[in-house]
Order: C-alpha cells, then structure tokens, then sequence
C-alpha cells in the first residue's frame, strides 16, 4: 500500500506538471488570467503531491520498510534515525526525489514572488522550470521508481554506504542541491527573455538575487564537501580532484564568471550573448554533472550505482544545450550591441579579462574530467588523470585571478591610466613586498609558494585600503563613530562590500591552501603498547587498543598520547571500522586542530591481540584557514544578499 501510494503520487504529479507548463505558456501567450490562475494553482497542487511522496518515502526509510527496494538498499533495522532519513538522498531513486521536491518547491516561491509583483516573463519562465520538473517526474515514474518493491521482503536491508554514514551526510547533500536547482531559476528567465524578446536586464534584475543564493549554497556544499572529506575519507586531504567534485565545481566557476558579468550588462548594456552563454553553460553544467554521477560511467566514492538514467540525462542535456544555441541563433540580430570597450585599462576590461579565466579554468577541468572516458570509448585503455594534471595547469590560472581580484577594484569605469592604476596599486604591493621578503627570511624560497602567499597578501590590503577609505570618507562626512561609519559603508552598497568579504574569504582559504599543500609532513610508524614515534614538533606514544559494537558495525580504536615541544597534550583516538558485507574496513581518523596546523591520525593497521598498531601521522599546515576563509565567503555573499536599509529609517 505505501508503494503504491508513493507511486501513484508521482505519476500524478507528472501529469499535474504537464498540464500547468502548457497552461502557463497558453494562458500568457493568449492573454486569459483564468488559465494562467489555474496554472499556478497546478503548481501548488504538483507540490503537495511531491511533498507527499517524499513523506512515504521517508515513512517507510523510518519503520524498515524493507518490501521496498531502496529501503532494503539504504537502510537497516539498527540504523540510526539520522541516517535512516539521510537515507533518502543516499542513492540514485531518492536523491532524484529529493531534487524534484527542491525544484518544485522554488517553482512555489517563484509563482509567490510574482504573485505579488507580477512580470511580463515569469509565465514562461516558470513553464521553462516546470518542463525541468517534469523531466525528473518523469524518471520517477518510469525509470527510476523510488518505490519498486521486492519479494521475499529481506529480513534486514544493505544500509549506507559506511563512507557515507557521518553526520555530515545530513548537510552536504543538501547543501549542494539547494545550489544545483536554484541556479534552473535564472537559467529559466533566460530562455524566457529569448523566446519573449526582451532581451534588456529584466531578466538579469528579476533574477539576481536568486543567482546569489544558487552560487551561496553551491560554495558552502563544496567547501563543507572538503571538510567531509577530510574528516571522513582517511587520507588526509580535503580535494583530490574527484571527477564528481569536478562536477561541483564547474558550475561553480562559470556561475562565478556569470555573477561577475552581469555587472557589465547593467552598467553599459554589453555581454548580452556572454551572459546568456554562462547562465546556459552553468546550468548545462549541473545537468552534466548529474549525468556522470548518476550514470555509472566512473568510479568515484560520491557516485551512484549504475543504471540506464545516464542515457536520459545525456538526451536532457543535449537539448538545453542545442535549445538554447537555436534560441540565440534566433535572437541574434536583437542582441547586437553597439558599445565596446572605451578602453584596456578599465573595470570592463577587467571583469571580462576575469571571465575569461574563469572559464578556461572551467575548461581544463571539464578536459581533465572527461579525458578518461573519451580514451576507454576510444581505445579501450583506462587512463588516470591526476591532481598533477590539474595543479600544473590551473595554478597558474588560479594565481592569475589572484592578482585581478587585487588590482580590478582600483580600476574605473570605462577608461583609466596605467599611471592612476599604479598609483593606486602601490600600498597593497607594499605590503605584497615586504610580506615576500619576511617570508624568504623564514626560509620559503619556490617561486609558487611565494607567489602563492603574496598574492593573497595584495588582495587583503586591497580590501582593507577600500575598507578604509570609505570608512575615513564616511566619518569625515557623517561625523560617525568607526563602528557606525563601518555598518553605513555596507548599508550603502551591500553588493559592492559584500564583495570584498568574499574577496578576503578567498585569500584566507589560498593561504590555507597553498601552506597544507606545500609545507605537509608525513610518518607513519609500527608501535607496540608504550612506544612513541616523533612527527615535527609532535610525540605521538601508543597507549593500547579497544573496541565495542555499534549500530551498524565494530569499530576498534587506538589511543595515542600526544604531546608537543614536551608539554602534555591530547589523547587521539583513530579507529577503524568494520561492516558485514564489507571485505575492508573504514577508517576513522581523529586530529588535533590549530589555527597553525593540524596534527592528523589514521590508524593504518592493528594486530588483533593489540600487541601492535600501525599509525600514520600528518601535520597540515594551515588547513584551519581553508575552513575559516569558507566561512568569511559565505560572510560576504549574505552581506551582498541582505536587504539594504534606508539611511535615516529604523
């Protein structure tokens, strides 16, 4: 009965979801109100039933409700309930489900919002979301049912993939679907203005802040990702260049790229086709990534098990991509602009010097990501490509945007000098310099590195002179205390300061980045109860082995006494884990954390009377700024998201 109700739901929902896409483009293209109502209400209707599925589904996760396969696949009776309800987006038919629940329910704030103030676009636009709805309706009902059942019904089910079962699976996932559908909603105004004709910022000013809030939810998956990541995985790192991150990340930069651009259009009316190029290329992107995750055409710990979705996806794919290239090659002659840039040396050219960055970067890791594939579709050989690959050709890249993220805010409006830039410049590579010069007295030497941390040490002051000049400006005018003149300069122009938060954010994660990566150390040692081993400024002694019976698995731990320049720390506990079904156990790490380093410990190996463990032990230097600067990011867009208050009002 709960399978059948389930599905029943679903294919309802399709059918409500055809009917309301259809309806909204009849309704606005003919002018009838009655219809365009029905529409919307449609649309609420294809919300509650989603909703409802999605209760079954979770209903059923809850009370071991192993008739139904994926219950059996994600789930066991002893399970904990945090993970019996992470269950729902642990595998392919349920993380479907959950992503067609956020995309109708964005739809549902699309259609409040303009309720409320209505627009001449957002009829199409919202038949374009609702087509993206009835694609994924559509691989619940008939390919990728979420509630298929099984019989003889399993005594007990598979469960997590124990990779899998950490507290952070209730935020990651969740993190990073609210970024994937959310940037369908600006991608949807934008095939509207094509098949519409207004081609002008409409689209752009509709559709900004929920651009922002894609890109913000999209930033905190990927950087909490990396903490999962090295929390969970094992092997000390946070990204290592999987090709699902890659899949995060791409639509990441060209979102970026989009956020950036939008700018030019608003101030002098060009990039028309560039912006519609990037919001369509972000959002073809996501689908991409989808398609490699879910279509079982790579191995990676983040992927799916494999089905025929992919070819369905693939198909997707195609046609937002060909649709919209059609929809430009229609539109053209519209979306000829007459202006260019007045100059080289101006804030045009700069943000379009930074898009282009941006998308080369995004370019070489689509390239490196997708490599493999094309040489086993070729030639029938697998072929490894690397964080080697990656590092050698994005670096430079990512030093390159480093530096534009120092000089763009110095450069005006449509036309400056070399000599006004230069002067303006020369504070922050001041500071650039003497910081390279204290860092070579330390002892750092390669260029890279070098680079790497003076680069973002020109940034910081960039932000902080920018910072300060409107702060003495405000003080100077307004008679404000700093504290007063401070929430003023961001009250006038959220979008522009909370800008350069980000902007500081970025240089605490490179630092983060371009120390744990640079300067790590690594030993890994055999000890017997008593022994100790020393790591950099660490004594790490093996105290002795234990185990006990979880939920789901045996987990057997060390304790290891560390101490540090002699002084008496913590005791790490790294475990490993071991789950029926499974040949190899998982690992549990445990780290001492420091705003310096990070001390990390895996337990490698044991012998079973604890006679013996094999410990590994890193030092990453750094690593908390990687998490810190994450944090200042996600600072900086909700300062440029927060509603502006008027001067002079409460």
């Amino acid at each position: 009965m709960t399978a059948a109700l389930g599905h029943f739901t679903l294919i309802l929902a399709l059918l409500v979801t055809l009917y309301g896409a259809v309806a909204f483009v009849v309704g606005s293209r003919r002018g009838l109100p009655a219809l365009l109502a029905s529409a919307e209400r449609s649309v609420l209707v294809s919300f509650g039933l989603v909703t409802l599925a999605l209760a079954v589904m979770e209903y059923a996760l809850l009370s071991s409700d192993f008739s139904i396969r994926y219950v059996a696949n994600v789930s066991t009776r002893a399970s904990p309930v945090r993970y019996k309800i992470a269950g729902l987006w642990g595998n392919l038919e349920g993380s479907i489900l959950l992503w067609e629940w956020l995309q109708v329910l964005f739809i549902g704030i699309a259609i409040f919002r303009f309720r409320r103030r209505p627009h001449p676009l957002a009829p199409t636009a919202i038949a374009v979301l609702m087509g993206i709805s009835a694609f994924f309706l559509l691989l619940l009902a008939a390919l990728t049912n979420p509630f298929r059942q099984q019989f003889p019904v399993p005594p007990d089910g598979r469960g997590l993939n124990p990779l899998l079962e950490v507290t952070d699976m209730l935020v990651h996932p969740l993190l990073l679907y609210h970024g994937y559908v959310g940037f369908s909603v600006p991608f949807a105004f934008a095939i509207a203005a094509l098949l519409t004709g207004r081609l002008e910022n409409e689209w752009l000013t509709l559709t900004r802040r929920w651009t922002m809030v894609a890109w913000l939810f999209l930033t905190a998956g990927i950087i909490y990702g990396g903490w999962w990541s090295y929390r969970t995985l094992g092997w000390g790192g946070y990204w290592a260049w999987d090709p699902v991150e890659n899949a995060s990340f791409m639509p990441w930069l060209t979102g970026t790229a989009f956020l950036h651009s939008v700018m030019i259009q608003e101030k002098r009316g060009m990039l028309k086709v560039w912006n519609l190029v990037l919001i369509t290329l972000t959002f073809a992107l996501v689908i991409f990534g989808t398609f490699l995750t879910r279509s079982g055409i790579l191995s990676s710990v983040h992927a799916f098990a494999e089905g025929p979705v992919g070819v369905f996806f693939l198909a997707f794919l195609g046609a937002v991509v060909l649709g919209s290239l059609g929809l430009l090659l229609w539109r053209a002659e519209q979306l000829r602009v007459p202006g260019e840039l007045d100059s080289l040396v101006s804030r045009e050219s700069a943000f379009l010097l930074n898009n282009l960055l941006l998308v080369a970067f995004c370019f070489t890791v689509f390239l490196g990501t997708i490599f493999p594939l094309l040489a086993e579709a070729a030639r029938g050989v697998k072929v490894s490509v690397g964080a080697p690959f990656f590092n050698y050709v994005n670096v430079p890249i990512g030093l390159a945007l480093l530096f534009l993220m120092g000089v763009g805010p110095f450069i005006p409006w449509r036309r400056a000098s070399w000599a006004s830039v230069r002067g303006s410049v020369l504070w922050p590579a001041a500071a650039a310099a003497l910081a390279t010069a204290l860092l070579m007295a330390l002892g750092v030497r390669d260029f890279f590195p070098l680079l790497g941390f003076a680069l973002p040490i020109f940034v910081a002051a960039t932000v902080f002179l920018e910072f300060g000049r409107g702060i003495r400006a405000r003080r100077r005018l307004q008679g404000e205390g700093w504290l007063a003149a401070f929430r003023g300069l961001l009250n006038r122009n959220r979008r522009r300061y909370g800008g350069l938060i980000v902007h500081l954010g970025v240089v605490l994660l490179t630092i983060g980045i371009v120390g744990s990566s640079t300067y790590k150390q690594e030993r890994e040692a055999a000890l017997r109860p008593g022994e100790a081993f020393q790591v950099g400024r660490y004594t790490v002694r093996f105290d002795g082995l234990e185990g006990a019976e979880a939920a789901t698995h045996f987990r057997v731990w060390g304790a290891f006494t560390v101490t540090t320049d002699g002084r008496p720390g913590a005791v790490l506990k790294p475990a490993q884990r071991f789950y029926q079904g499974y040949d190899s156990p998982f690992a549990t790490v445990d780290a001492r954390y420091g705003f310096r380093e990070d001390l990390y410990l895996i337990l490698a190996a044991f012998a079973r009377d604890g006679s013996q463990a094999t410990v590994k032990a890193l030092i990453n230097p750094l690593i908390s700024w990687i998490w810190l600067g994450g944090m200042v990011i996600l600072v900086g867009a909700v300062t440029a998201l927060w509603p502006i208050r008027r001067e002079g009002k409460p």
